[in-house]
C-alpha cells in the first residue's frame, strides 16, 4: 500500500502544472511538497531501479501473479523516470563527472516532454495499487 501512495505522491508531484490549471486551490497543498521534490524524485529513482532489478530477477511470476508483477514493474519504471526527473538536481549535486552528468542531461531531455503524463499515470496506477492493497489485505 505504501508503494501506491509513495507513487500517486510522486505522481502529483511531476504533473503538479497539469493540476493547478484544472484546480488552482491545489497550489498551496502542492507548494508545501515542492521543497522537497529532489529528494523525493531522488530516493524514488533510485528504489525505481531496485525495483526493475527485482522484477527482472522475479520474472517467473509472470506466470502465476501476471497483474501483481505488471504492476510492480510499472510502478518501478515509473519511480525510476519521475524519480529521475524531479531529482536531477539532487543527482548531480553528487555526480561530478562530466560526462555522466552529460548522459543524465540527456536522459533528461527524453523523458521531460513526457513528465505530466506519466504524473498522471503514475497517480492512477498508484491508486490502483493503494486500492488492491487494501482489498487484498479485506478479502
Amino acid at each position: 500500500m505504501f508503494h501506491g501512495i509513495w507513487l500517486a505522491l510522486l505522481g502529483v508531484l511531476a504533473a503538479s502544472n497539469l493540476i493547478i490549471a484544472k484546480k488552482p486551490d491545489a497550489e498551496q497543498l502542492i507548494g508545501k511538497l515542492a521543497p522537497y521534490q529532489g529528494w523525493i524524485g531522488a530516493v524514488s529513482a533510485v528504489w525505481g531501479v531496485f525495483g526493475i532489478l527485482g522484477c527482472v530477477s522475479h520474472v517467473t511470476w509472470l506466470t502465476t501473479a501476471p497483474v501483481f508483477w505488471l504492476s510492480w514493474l510499472a510502478d518501478s519504471v515509473l519511480l525510476t523516470c519521475l524519480g529521475l526527473l524531479l531529482g536531477i538536481g539532487v543527482f548531480k549535486s553528487f555526480i561530478k563527472n562530466a560526462k555522466a552528468n552529460a548522459n543524465l542531461d540527456r536522459v533528461i531531455a527524453k523523458l521531460a516532454p513526457f513528465q505530466g503524463k506519466l504524473g498522471l499515470i503514475a497517480i492512477a496506477l498508484g491508486a490502483w495499487m493503494t486500492i488492491a492493497a487494501v482489498m487484498y489485505r479485506v478479502g
